[in-house]
């Protein structure tokens, strides 16, 4: 929680951003050089370092470089006087919440006319080698008027982790529809294997994400995080229900008694010793369960949520952060070329020798092992699901991780019915529906 300077800084950072986008001196302006403002993460400060360098190389554009591990404190004194920065990566979810303050006040540049821009040094444009899905969600597009205000950065996808060997010795298809995936369930159980493991209820929240836009896409997954009235009476919602009560028949029965922080690498061994199937998770477990005793000749997979249908979409929730220019800097022009150039093969291979990784078609071409498999599931037409249930005041009793999470563990042990659980979604979804902020 914001204490009351870091509320104050964000009411006099407001009023400034208006001031200085209405009354800047645009003749200050120098398309030859531009200032970049970067977080220093865990990926650390010399890739930004040998990006900008090359970037300079290949344009002649000059770079000041500011990178600090608390970027906003850096910046904000002269965002405040009207002075910003022309890039900024900094990505929503920080504790000042400056990105999520120059979204509310409309003060981002918009990037659409730099995604149609040939990336320096390539023969593509910007919006055809971004990963699909990356460009669909209210994290990039905030504002629902077809224009693109962030662009999306270093990512982490999740999806259905599974023993790729254990497929292949069986002669099993890896399913693409939901409909294939209780066929295979049919096969495993006859032989005594179960579909589906999960390590906790808290893994399902990018499990539920993704299988929102899996139903409805985008459109739906808008409606159905910030609680719209009546959303859970559609018929998407009834096909959500539908496969989480299918997929709980289907799940290993020990899971709910070893679903805690203290035993849920029982549930996620089950799939390293071919007792289940899949399990719901991110690119950190293969370094969890390094050392785990595993089935010979086993072999990390990864896959998106099937489809409905042959045909349809198939989707890989991940996490990723953000970069933008704001609208009241200079060098709009030059800014937007560097923005472009971050999604070049050269800009790429720079930033993933730190392990920090573009949503760029063709990216798992680039990497090695594990990775080449895990950030190259955007390759093969699986796609982005981005972003999660909207902010409310809290609302006493009730969560959205007790709403729609928690309650798998119920599902699956039998102590809670479909109908029971659908309730409690439509009655916590009024509650948190009155309390968005």
């Amino acid at each position: 929680m914001r204490n009351r300077m870091g509320k104050l800084f964000l009411l006099v950072l407001t009023i400034v951003v208006f001031a200085a986008c209405s009354g800047r001196n645009e003749s200050t302006a120098s398309e030859g050089r531009i200032t970049v403002a970067a977080l220093e993460s865990a990926y650390g400060s010399d890739l930004w370092k040998e990006v900008t360098e090359a970037f300079s190389a290949k344009t002649g554009i000059e770079v000041e470089l500011v990178i600090d591990r608390n970027i906003e404190d850096v910046i904000a004194p002269g965002m405040q006087a009207g002075d910003f920065p022309d890039v900024i990566h900094l990505a929503t979810g920080r504790e000042r919440a400056l990105t999520e303050t120059m979204i509310k006040e409309g003060a981002l540049e918009p990037l659409t006319d730099m995604l149609a821009m040939v990336i320096p040094g390539e023969n593509v444009r910007v919006r055809d080698k971004i990963a699909g899905g990356f460009l669909e969600s209210s994290l990039t597009n905030p504002y629902s008027d077809r224009k693109t205000y962030l662009a999306p950065m270093f990512y982490s996808p999740c999806g259905l982790f599974y023993n790729a060997n254990l497929l292949k010795e069986k002669g099993w298809d890896l399913p693409s529809t939901w409909d294939e995936m209780w066929e295979l369930g049919d096969k495993a159980r006859a032989e005594g294997i179960a579909l589906f493991a999960y390590p906790t209820a808290g893994y399902f929240d990018a499990f539920f994400y993704a299988l929102l836009y899996v139903v409805g896409g985008a459109d739906f997954f808008d409606r159905a995080t910030t609680f719209t009235e009546g959303i859970w009476e559609t018929g998407e919602a009834r096909k959500i229900f539908d496969i989480i009560e299918t997929l709980a028949s289907y799940t290993e029965r020990s899971v709910p008694s070893n679903a805690n922080s203290a035993n849920f690498t029982r549930n996620q061994q089950l799939v390293l010793d071919n007792k289940a199937i899949f399990m719901p998770n991110g690119t950190w477990v293969t370094g969890e369960m390094r050392d785990a005793p595993r089935a010979e000749g086993f072999e990390w997979g990864l896959t998106g949520l099937p489809a409905l249908e042959t045909g349809g979409d198939s989707y890989s929730y991940t996490w990723f952060e953000q970069a933008w220019i704001p609208a009241g800097a200079r060098n709009k022009d030059a800014a937007k070329t560097f923005l472009a150039y971050l999604y070049s093969d050269e800009a790429a291979a720079i930033f993933a020798r730190s392990s920090a990784y573009q949503p760029i078609v063709g990216l798992g071409d680039m990497l090695e092992g594990e990775n080449s498999l895990f950030y190259s599931i955007y390759d093969g037409g699986t796609k982005a699901a981005l972003g999660a249930f909207a902010t409310t005041v809290p609302v006493e009793g009730v969560t959205v991780y007790d709403t729609f999470f928690a309650p798998v563990d119920s599902l699956v042990n039998g102590s809670r019915t479909r109908e029971m659980w659908v309730n409690q979604i439509k009655r916590n979804s009024d509650l948190l529906r009155a309390a968005l902020k």
